[in-house]
């Protein structure tokens, strides 16, 4: 029993099972009388918690540092401390599942520039429908800015599909200077071949059982399973289009991204488009953006 509250639990129940005298259960469990007797005088904050919870089951997979971002957008003037606090006393953490720790080895990593284009991953995610029809999500991410270019569902994506979607990203937001992927057959078919040599674009293949190596579009994976996928049941292509279009959205302008020090991914792409290289706003530089890989493999313009 080291904090007040347990201390006070402890006299309590020593009055009520013991019948002792506060003066005597104080002493056994070393607790001040005048601590015992004291109560609260903290408002109940009855307005902010309730706009917590609000935003709690809203997104329901933030954990407080988020919530407080939006709560700080609403002109909520409270600091990160008092957040927290409630965030524990109303029981909205988040729980974690612990992944088992694995020796990585030695990496070399490949650096690219701190802008926006200079690396796109790409990867599939899998779901179902309510009917039990399996689709599949091609998602584009831009590794520098963490935005997320396309995610694009459909019951069949083949690699002439991969290519034409690559085509119309281009035209809207310009070339990229490398594009990285699993050994996926959608992303080793001869249209994609034939799409980075006409394109010359170099295109960087991760090691064969190494998803690691493609971190940032794996996490991006994660988050849209955690937050979209896992608590949303679709009804149909139609639903996942709307559903996972919105999210995108969301995902890219509204949700506080950790490692781009809690800014959006939008506001810290246009950071680096007006020349704050240091766009990062805890003060820090920019982090060097590494494929994490030393096997892979470079896949120039065919």
């Amino acid at each position: 029993m080291v904090g007040p509250a347990a201390k006070r639990e402890a006299v309590a129940h020593l009055q009520a099972v013991m019948n002792l005298s506060e003066r005597r259960a104080c002493l056994i469990a070393g607790a001040d009388r005048k601590m015992v007797r004291y109560r609260s005088r903290r408002p109940a904050d009855t307005a902010l918690r309730a706009r917590l919870r609000e935003l709690a089951n809203e997104r329901r997979r933030f954990g407080y540092r988020r919530l407080f971002i939006l709560l700080r957008r609403e002109g909520e003037p409270s600091g990160i401390n008092r957040i927290y606090r409630l965030y524990r006393e109303e029981g909205l953490t988040v729980r974690k599942r612990r992944a088992r720790r694995r020796a990585i080895g030695i990496r070399a990593p490949i650096l690219v520039e701190v802008r926006a284009n200079a690396r796109w991953s790409l990867d599939f995610v899998h779901d179902q429908m309510a009917n039990g029809r399996r689709f599949r999500i091609l998602n584009i991410v831009d590794d520098v800015t963490r935005e997320c270019l396309a995610a694009i569902p459909d019951t069949s994506i083949s690699g002439r599909r991969v290519a034409r979607e690559l085509t119309d990203l281009i035209a809207r937001r310009g070339k990229p200077g490398i594009i990285v992927s699993d050994n996926g057959t959608e992303f080793t078919s001869h249209a994609i071949f034939a799409w980075t040599k006409d394109h010359a674009i170099d295109w960087h293949y991760i090691a064969p059982g190494k998803p690691m190596q493609n971190g940032f579009v794996e996490s991006f994976n994660g988050r849209m399973r955690d937050e979209l996928l896992n608590k949303t049941l679709f009804f149909g292509l139609e639903h996942a289009r709307r559903a996972i279009a919105y999210w995108k959205e969301d995902y890219n302008t509204g949700r506080p991204h950790s490692a781009l020090g809690y800014q959006t991914p939008a506001a810290f792409a246009a950071k680096l488009a007006t020349g704050h290289h240091a766009a990062l706003s805890d003060g820090s530089a920019c982090r060097p953006v590494a494929l994490t890989a030393r096997e892979g493999i470079l896949m120039p313009g065919l």
